[in-house]
């Protein structure tokens, strides 16, 4: 499967791995152990797929939940939910990733947990920093993707032009055109 990278943290783009959050049917993109182990590769957090479990499973969507109810706090200026803010303290106090040197690079090894471990950590980070006052969320009907908005006047709009944006702007210019 091929996983959509794009909010300029893995933290993020996890989020990212529930599509269109508020619809009345979602689109889950870590439905599976295997698609978990998918999206653990292709976000770089891990080297190979950890093998993960149903119990994985339930442990990443429950932290992508508390992860979610953080930012979205972080974004509104509402204070913090306790639950989510423990669930993710929970997870980032574990072991994370190991990371190692090597001749030809680095290497990522380590369980489902442990990349948990590194997503719950950097949550903390980013929701600590002065970074957190660029967090945003795409300005598209039904995209409930969060992102960082790092543009030169913070005024961006989309999650990605390429997806959201060109969507938008092609059905202003198709209403323009039926006027």
């Amino acid at each position: 499967m091929k996983h959509v990278f794009l909010c300029g943290t893995p933290a993020l783009d996890f989020l990212g791995t529930l599509q269109a959050r508020h619809a009345p049917v979602p689109v889950e993109r870590i439905g599976t152990p295997r698609l978990l182990d998918s999206w653990l590769v292709e976000s770089g957090l891990l080297d190979e797929a950890p093998g993960s479990g149903e119990s994985d499973l339930r442990a990443a969507v429950g932290l992508r939940e508390g992860i979610y109810e953080l930012v979205t706090a972080r974004r509104t200026g509402e204070p913090f939910p306790p639950a989510a803010m423990t669930a993710v303290n929970r997870q980032a106090a574990k072991s994370p990733v190991s990371v190692r040197l090597g001749a030809h690079g680095t290497s990522r090894t380590g369980s489902a947990a442990q990349a948990l471990t590194d997503l719950a950590r950097e949550t903390v980070s980013l929701l600590a920093s002065a970074e957190a006052v660029l967090l945003r969320e795409c300005a598209r009907p039904g995209c409930t993707q969060v992102y960082l908005d790092r543009s030169r006047g913070h005024r961006r709009e989309w999650c990605a032009m390429r997806t959201c944006g060109n969507r938008v702007k092609s059905a202003a210019l198709r209403a323009r055109r039926r006027q």
